[in-house]
């Protein structure tokens, strides 16, 4: 497998990296990637479940303790709990959120996927995702997943951010390219 550089040399991509080995010999890649969403959407909704990732004054056996908790209520597999008593033991806790971005992106880049950030002024409608899907898909010639948001400030049109790369259609753009072209 062919891991970017980039990923690898950063602390994360070495956890989610080694992560990913293991869920790999197991066959357990997608339930390995499942628990980690669930934990990173119980990161997101939880301030308390944040603070016992990133307090410093909790002791490691503090930490392992609260998030072997957290996995048992969370009901996630055997390998991601062990996952996260090493992170505990190893005071990585506080990277969690960049290891499951880490390990979302060697997932998604073993099986040929590439995630589209859209942003929209509106709430695109589920035939308009799929056919956007379908374009961007022809387009990159690897299939994409597409995360969608909305941003009113846009006032109508995309943005589309694969990687590095940027796709801005957005009237406010346009509006603002037409406004630097009236002043010069």
């Amino acid at each position: 497998m062919d891991i970017s550089a980039g990923i690898q040399a950063s602390l994360a991509g070495r956890y989610a990296s080694a992560l990913f080995d293991l869920a790999s010999e197991g066959g357990i890649v997608t339930a390995v990637e499942t628990d980690l969403q669930t934990l990173s959407d119980a990161l997101a909704e939880s301030a308390e479940l944040q603070a016992v990732t990133t307090n410093p004054e909790l002791s490691r056996s503090a930490q392992g303790s609260a998030i072997a908790a957290v996995a048992d209520h969370l009901g996630v597999g055997e390998l991601t709990k062990n996952f996260l008593g090493v992170l505990a033991a190893n005071r990585r806790l506080s990277s969690l959120g960049d290891i499951i971005r880490a390990f979302q992106m060697i997932a998604a880049a073993q099986r040929g996927e590439v995630t589209a950030d859209v942003t929209s002024a509106h709430a695109l409608s589920d035939e308009q995702i799929a056919a956007l899907k379908d374009k961007l898909t022809a387009r990159q010639g690897r299939t994409v997943k597409i995360k969608s948001s909305v941003d009113p400030d846009l006032l109508g049109g995309l943005v589309v951010t694969i990687g590095s790369q940027r796709i801005d259609g957005s009237i406010r753009t346009r509006l603002n390219s037409l406004a630097q072209a009236m002043k010069a």
